[in-house]
């Protein structure tokens, strides 16, 4: 590859090529990893959130996942119907609300979590060791560019995630 991609236009061009693509794929394996569930994106990544960090706040739940509140708010009340989360009070603050995985949205998302365990070493095995080195080098460097620009950017970052999921709710 070289230094192919040091040019700007060639950079931007082949990101163009690459995205589209990409993201078809990314979705396509989200599919599958969700076949029979009954569950959307956006509730499998509030049960994984759940499942490492238990017993947030609906703040810091609503900013693992990149929403606003209110958008978080009504996801939780979704999963709450489906019996996969529970809310309560914090015991030192009535006016925080936490959010813990019921045993069965534990499981569901245990499920999730191999299902992309598996498929994620399936891609490991494909990839040589240097590849894989590289590619986690620059992804890490692509959600560092990311949180910069998001930071430039903050408003239209809230607005667009919060219009995302009330359109998805629709």
């Amino acid at each position: 590859m070289g230094s192919e991609y040091r040019d700007m236009e060639k950079f931007t061009a082949a990101i163009q090529a690459i995205f589209p693509k990409l993201m078809h794929y990314l979705s396509a394996e989200e599919n599958r990893e969700l076949t029979g569930l009954g569950i959307t994106p956006s509730q499998i990544n509030a049960l994984l959130v759940l499942y490492f960090n238990e017993n947030l706040t609906m703040g810091e739940l609503s900013a693992e996942i990149y929403l606003a509140e209110s958008a978080a708010t009504r996801l939780v009340n979704r999963l709450v119907n489906l019996n996969l989360v529970r809310r309560r009070g914090d015991e030192k603050d009535r006016r925080v609300v936490r959010v813990n995985l019921t045993s069965y949205g534990r499981q569901l998302a245990r499920l999730v979590f191999e299902r992309r365990h598996f498929r994620f070493n399936n891609l490991a095995r494909a990839l040589t060791a240097d590849e894989r080195e590289n590619l986690i080098v620059s992804l890490q460097a692509v959600m560092r560019a990311f949180a910069e620009l998001e930071k430039l950017y903050p408003y239209e970052q809230k607005n667009n995630n919060g219009a995302g999921l009330e359109a998805e709710q629709k």
